[in-house]
């Protein structure tokens, strides 16, 4: 059934956690932390529902591109608030909905004994709002809007624990390295408006054409290359690429439940979503793409290495989402833009599942978040452990699990790519496959198999990373979560299994992003290449067998098995054999120590130049404590003028006359006068 959907609706459901989150936000001692959660989960629960519904609507063939508020008019441009319903959006909208109401469910139990309990509802509820106005959005001043808003947001809900220097640390530096991306951002928001005199996407995708033929002013660039690239910039701040990554993993000193909600389906993806968005403008440079592609494999890979020596159990899951996301940013690069959307919405649901089991487990282990100090805990959290069984497959790529079907399709654009770069970057995205399965069945083993490390702890001392900023202090005995808990496990946990199977075909080969996504398969044959091996999701996962990255999968699992069952003093061996190599990634690559030591103190130096010798020295010195004591020192020297003595006067003003008549009176009839 084609036709438009109603405006009044996605109204509401765009505004619904926002209603939610001012009465939780504003009246939240009012209605208390029952009303609290009550009004919250359910204004998200109904924002779910009706985006499902509006999701059929546009598999039947329904379409919504129109203006609901008219902000501002200057001269011929239009500012408004207006919504783009296709294919891409309410895909979007499903997502980040369904994504947040596990999370608002879960949050009823993981906060249950936080102080700050309807603050962090209201946070969370705005959170939503603000990625749903960025994703429905059908221009780019909304969407800067939202991509705004949730960069804000986080910086709440990172530094929720605010009395925590690491948490003021933390909310802080995200805020930061993302204004260093959203600088790149809204210029290239600026050089579209310039050129097209419009921000809507119909608009802006109607002159790409035109634009592709222009250069940038006073150069031989490309117009078109600098715009794209000035746009990803704000993706990867946003979308933590490197080197603007630093941010995400410090973001893990925010409650659990925002972890999954940042690193899921919400403030991360929104740089995939954009590019996406923007694919009739980036098809047109290649050498975006590139750049695009060997960032992504870049961070693919290497932020995979760093999993492996973590010992936080949601640092691990942070350095794979940031790995995860590499995955997605190098098949944008390949133009594989349906793929990155597939990738973007498997990995919502495995990468949320992951982050809330994670935090069952925190709770089971009484708060301590430190991997080598637990072991066995599959016994005392059945339902924990086998969720987060689950998520650990379809992150590895396991076959019939959802990441498999994303991930080796992701693997296989690439390759088929041929831009500069494609060479490494499928070096990249293969070899990662290996580094994925060691940290995923490092942290699967270490937490739920082999010795119950927690017996041998002394429990008077605080282990690890405390969640809640306390530890515990008697005998521990690892629990199963509530329900309120385990529950959002099972939710995600089913799509996290099947969601792959059953969607691959209809989202890559059934047409699904036609006309909200834009690939030139003559340029970049990616997505074509795919069709023509696809035989069905039972023929791929079979044909894996056959295939490198099943392999590499195989082999990073026996690894994990071997070193951390099996035969646990290999890892410190090799840990102490290549002490080196250890080090630089305990330390991150230095990127925390180049960031605040290179570039921060040079932010600083030229802060103070700028400070002491442009304001202080040359505005206030020069040009307004300067032109004061010019003028106080040509007083001082008039004022010897002023003698009081008549005759004094009288000889000024003589000698006056006979300079003006000098200058004014004709020369030869002063010459004349003088004569005679």
């Amino acid at each position: 059934m084609a036709g438009t959907l109603n405006p009044t609706l996605l109204l509401v459901i765009a505004l619904a956690p926002l209603a939610g989150a001012i009465v939780a936000g504003l009246f939240g001692k009012t209605v208390g932390r029952t009303g609290a959660h009550l009004v919250t989960t359910g204004s998200v629960a109904l924002s779910f529902a009706l985006s499902a519904w509006v999701l059929k609507q546009v598999i039947a063939g329904a379409h919504y591109d129109g203006t609901v508020y008219t902000w501002m008019q200057i001269g011929q441009l239009q500012m408004n608030v207006g919504f783009l319903i296709d294919s891409l959006s309410a895909l979007m909208m499903v997502v980040v909905t369904f994504v947040s109401l596990c999370v608002h469910v879960y949050t009823i139990g993981y906060m249950a004994d936080d102080p700050g309990y309807q603050r962090f509802f209201a946070y969370i509820s705005l959170f939503t709002f603000s990625m749903l106005m960025l994703v429905m959005s059908n221009n780019l001043l909304q969407l800067f809007f939202g991509w705004e808003a949730v960069g804000l947001v986080s910086y709440l809900l990172i530094g929720f624990w605010y009395e925590r220097p690491s948490a003021a640390f933390a909310n802080m530096k995200a805020f930061i390295v993302n204004r260093v991306g959203d600088f790149g951002f809204i210029l290239g928001i600026g050089l579209v408006l310039a050129n097209t005199g419009s921000l809507h996407y119909a608009d802006i995708f109607a002159q790409a054409p035109a634009l592709a033929k222009l250069t940038f002013p006073g150069t031989d660039w490309a117009l078109m290359t600098v715009i794209c690239i000035c746009l990803f910039i704000g993706a990867m701040g946003k979308s933590a690429q490197f080197p603007l990554h630093v941010w995400l993993p410090d973001s893990m000193e925010g409650p659990t439940p925002i972890s999954a909600l940042i690193h899921a389906a919400t403030m991360v993806t929104a740089g995939i979503f954009m590019v996406s968005r923007m694919s009739p403008l980036f098809e047109l440079s290649d050498t975006a793409l590139s750049f695009i592609l060997v960032i992504g494999s870049i961070t693919a890979l290497f932020m995979g290495f760093l999993g492996v020596v973590q010992n936080d159990i949601k640092r691990v899951i942070a350095y794979s989402t940031l790995s995860q996301l590499g995955y997605m940013t190098a098949a944008l690069g390949a133009s594989a833009y349906p793929v990155a959307m597939f990738h973007l919405m498997t990995h919502a649901f495995f990468k949320a599942l992951l982050f809330l089991a994670a935090g069952s487990v925190i709770i089971g282990m009484h708060h301590d978040q430190d991997i080598r100090h637990m072991g066995g805990l599959r016994k005392y959290m059945p339902i924990t452990w086998i969720t987060f069984l689950i998520g650990t497959l379809a992150l590895c790529g396991t076959p019939f699990f959802a990441g498999f079907y994303s991930k080796d399709s992701i693997i296989d654009a690439v390759a088929a790519s041929h831009l500069a770069g494609a060479g490494f970057a499928s070096f990249a995205v293969t070899a990662s496959v290996f580094v994925t399965a060691l940290y995923s069945f490092r942290v699967y083993f270490l937490v739920f198999h082999g010795e119950e490390r927690f017996r041998n702890l002394k429990h008077d001392h605080h282990h690890g990373h405390d969640d809640h900023g306390h530890g515990h202090h008697a005998p521990l005995e690892p629990h199963e979560s509530p329900w309120v808990v385990t529950l959002p496990l099972i939710l995600l946990a089913i799509p996290s299994a099947v969601i792959g199977y059953v969607a691959i075909k209809p989202l890559l080969f059934g047409g699904f992003f036609n006309g909200s996504i834009t690939v030139n398969t003559a340029a970049h044959p990616a997505m074509a290449r795919l069709a023509e091996d696809f035989h069905g999701p039972l023929a791929m996962a079979l044909h894996s067998v056959t295939a490198l990255p099943l392999w590499l999968a195989v082999a990073g699992f026996a690894v994990a098995w071997y070193g951390y069952l099996i035969n646990p003093a290999l890892p410190a061996a090799i840990k102490r054999r290549f002490a080196f190599i250890d080090r630089i990634l305990e330390h991150k690559y230095y990127m925390d120590w180049i960031n605040e030591h290179i570039v921060a103190a040079g932010a600083r130096l030229l802060g103070q130049g700028l400070w002491k010798g442009a304001d202080a020295g040359l505005i206030d010195g020069l040009m307004v404590n300067g032109s004061a004591r010019l003028v106080g020192f040509a007083a001082t020297l008039v004022r010897q003028l002023q003698t009081g003595f008549i005759y004094y006067y009288a000889l000024a003003m003589i000698g006056g006359v006979v300079v003006f008549m000098w200058l004014y009176v004709p020369g030869k009839l002063l010459s004349g006068w003088f004569i005679r």
